[in-house]
């Protein structure tokens, strides 16, 4: 099983190259169970459970996950929260965002935002110039204060109400759709990241693997392998000494 980031892990210069999707068309020809875990929305979600060769995925850091069952025609879903804790959630969130844009000159509510329905994302360099390091921080601070889980990415700090992770909702989407014990199939399993946010997957896998970029963040655990290459070239690299080792 591969489970991997999105943003600069499978994409290079927010684009997703046809070497990415070739890797994971290859990977799941060869039997491989291929579940991208992101930061992304809901929306992306459900058009990458549709569109990609990908057997399931989990966005939104933890808040969801989404799985098509071609045969049926039919989509499945999980969630970490119910649709009236989202609910209030994202009044909260609103008022939070008013908050941080007013704090944080030159930071920007993300251009996917509108396909959220449980986190609040703030750009700092997708679709705004970077913002410094200490701009970042302050964007952490201001969601912590209000009680809020904040992750930061290679473009977003994402902020959410819960204790739920990338790693929590990984459990729920194996147990859900696969009938899987994460605990039990760790051994088995890849994951691949690049970011701060991908500290809990990091954490926990025995098999973890950061693209070369993952060196630009300083990691309390970080991945127990490298690859030589960048985001999406390090991705296929990753993909094709997986599949030289069958």
């Amino acid at each position: 099983m591969v489970l991997t980031d999105i943003d600069d892990t499978i994409t290079a210069h927010g684009r997703l190259p046809a070497s990415s999707l070739g890797a994971m068309e290859r990977l799941q020809a060869a039997g491989i169970v291929v579940i991208p875990v992101t930061g992304r929305p809901a929306g992306w979600c459900d058009h990458i459970a549709r569109m990609w060769p990908v057997d399931a995925v989990v966005g939104e850091n933890g808040a969801l996950w989404f799985s098509y069952d071609r045969e049926r025609r039919r989509m499945r879903s999980g969630f970490a929260k119910t649709a009236e804790e989202r609910a209030a959630d994202a009044k909260k969130l609103a008022e939070l965002s008013v908050q941080i844009l007013e704090a944080v000159p030159g930071a920007g509510i993300a251009s996917d935002q509108f396909c959220r329905i449980a986190d609040l994302a703030i750009d700092f360099c997708e679709d705004v110039p970077p913002l410094p390091a200490a701009d970042i921080s302050r964007i952490v601070d201001l969601f912590e204060a209000a009680g809020a889980t904040a992750k930061v990415s290679s473009i977003h700090v994402n902020g959410w109400f819960g204790d739920y992770d990338k790693l929590t909702m990984t459990r729920q989407c194996l147990a859900e759709v696969f009938g899987e014990d994460l605990d039990r199939i760790n051994r088995t399993c890849v994951f691949a990241g690049d970011s701060p946010n991908d500290q809990p997957m990091f954490d926990f896998f025995e098999n973890s693997v950061g693209v070369a970029n993952v060196h630009d963040f300083t990691l309390t655990t970080p991945p127990s392998w490298v690859t030589k290459a960048r985001a999406a070239d390090g991705f296929a690299e990753l993909a094709q000494a997986l599949l030289d080792a069958r």
